[in-house]
This record gives structure tokens, sequence and C-alpha cells, in this order.
């Protein structure tokens, strides 16, 4: 497996962090556009993270905290099209799982976008299983929450 070279987004990341985690995320759940603004409050909450391989952007995670003593964390791992099928979201995933258990998480939820086949058989492969399919408002395209069995 190729290692990918991971980089943190945070709040005081690079104008070009930002843009290019807004670009994964928005090349792969086009349905629910984020502005760099968004980005950057996002980053202040949760912890992202970029990954490249000899340069060139591959992908991006999430991983939400637990809140309020829920225990629950959500890891999300993003892979662009032309780069799936070469372990990179294995890799995404399992570091992302790794930084939620470290946060104190007991549980492990994902979401994906109901249009994101590949990202939905990820997850059933991964042990997920679903929980809860909704739209959100304005939105045409339901999304799948997802709890780690």
């Amino acid at each position: 497996m190729t290692d990918l070279q991971l980089r943190r987004v945070d709040g005081d990341a690079a104008h070009e962090d930002i843009a290019d985690w807004q670009r994964v995320h928005n090349t792969v759940i086009p349905t629910h556009f984020l502005s760099l603004d968004d980005v950057r409050e996002r980053a202040g909450r949760h912890h992202l993270e970029l990954a490249y391989l000899d340069g060139v952007l591959v992908g991006s995670s999430t991983v939400r905290p637990p809140e309020d003593g829920t225990g629950t964390a959500t890891v999300i791992a993003r892979v662009l099209a032309e780069h799936r099928r070469r372990g990179f979201g294995e890799q995404l995933y399992v570091r992302g799982l790794e930084r939620a258990r470290e946060l104190g998480a007991r549980v492990i939820e994902t979401v994906v976008l109901e249009s994101n086949p590949d990202g939905l058989a990820f997850a059933l492969k991964h042990g997920f299983t679903e929980v809860e399919r909704y739209l959100l408002e304005g939105e045409s395209v339901p999304w799948i929450d997802l709890r780690l069995a």
C-alpha cells in the first residue's frame, strides 16, 4: 500500500489547504456546497485532514469528536473518484478511526450521500450498518447515517 502524505487543516490553515479540503468535499458531495468560510468554521470544530500522493491531492477526512458525553464520533473519508480503489480510503478511515478513539469515542458513525455508491459500499464493507436516511432542507438526494456494528 502506498503511503499518503497527510496534513491537518485547522482554523489557522493556509488558504490553499482550506481550498483543497473544500474542493474534495464539493467534488464528492456536489449537492451540499461548502464555502471557504464554512470549511474554516468546520476546521475549528472538527479534525480535518488532507491526503496527497507525491504532491497530488487524493482526498480528505473529517473526524467529528464526541459531543456532550455521547461517546459518539463521526469518521468520514473522502477520496476523489480518479484515486479510488487503491487503498487510500482505507488509510484515511483507519487514521480517522484512531483519532476518534483518541478523542474518547466509544461509538463510531459515518454519513454517506445516497448518490455515492462507492462510499456506501466502503462503509458496509467495513462493518457499518444503516441507521437512518433523510433529506436536508432544500436538498433532493438523501443522506445515509451508518453506525459501526
